[in-house]
């Protein structure tokens, strides 16, 4: 499954993003300043590990862009960069995973891992009746995760998943805001491991409708 992400660092760099990868069961991970250590003090070691994990993951996605960085602390839930330093984090089954972007770009970010295939009844949870025709080609773990990724790069604060409207566009999902169709985004969906799905957001979508 690794691997499979690793096959994806050439085409995210062809697009002006980094791409990292970290597992929880590394062995020797330690928070790099005090902010990340008072956040994993409070944590169960599962989460803490996994905690760590997307930090060194965020931080190989920088360096992939040529960006240093040290701790990365949170506000919230959210973790905070330097300035000019930006990535997105997802976690699941052990390993998280990251995409940046380099201090001169501007394109929107947001990423989720899915190793675990989410059962057809979720569609509910998901979508609206406009978009179940999607099943016929994307499977329910698909547009999930297509839409938490699309979540994190518009940056929405209210509302679920079933706020968001999803669309094919060609090889990609087009995906945007329900109460505002202007903000709208690309996300690529690939497959990795025996089951899971990686996505990503590609860049801010104009087209209208």
């Amino acid at each position: 499954m690794r691997d499979d992400l690793a096959a994806l660092r050439p085409l995210l760099l062809a697009s002006g993003l980094g791409l990292g990868g970290a597992a929880a069961s590394e062995p020797g991970a330690e928070p790099v300043g005090p902010a990340e250590a008072a956040a994993a003090a409070s944590m169960p070691e599962q989460r803490r590990r996994e905690f760590l994990a997307g930090r060194r993951a965020a931080r190989r996605a920088l360096w992939a862009v040529g960006l240093d960085c040290g701790e990365i602390p949170r506000s919230g839930r959210l973790p905070v960069f330097a300035p000019g330093r930006a990535a997105s984090i997802s976690h699941s089954g052990g390993i998280a995973v990251a995409v940046a972007r380099g201090a001169d770009g501007e394109s929107p970010l947001g990423c989720d891992l899915e190793l675990r295939p989410l059962p057809r009844a979720a569609a509910r949870l998901v979508l609206r009746a406009d978009e179940e025709p999607l099943l016929a080609v994307w499977s329910v773990t698909a547009l999930f995760s297509a839409k938490e990724s699309a979540w994190k790069a518009l940056a929405v604060t209210d509302g679920g998943l079933r706020d968001l409207r999803a669309s094919s566009c060609g090889d990609e999902l087009r995906v945007r805001l329900r109460v505002d169709p202007a903000r709208a985004v690309g996300v690529r969906v690939v497959h990795v491991g025996a089951a899971g799905v990686f996505s990503y957001v590609t860049g801010r979508d104009t087209v209208p409708g």
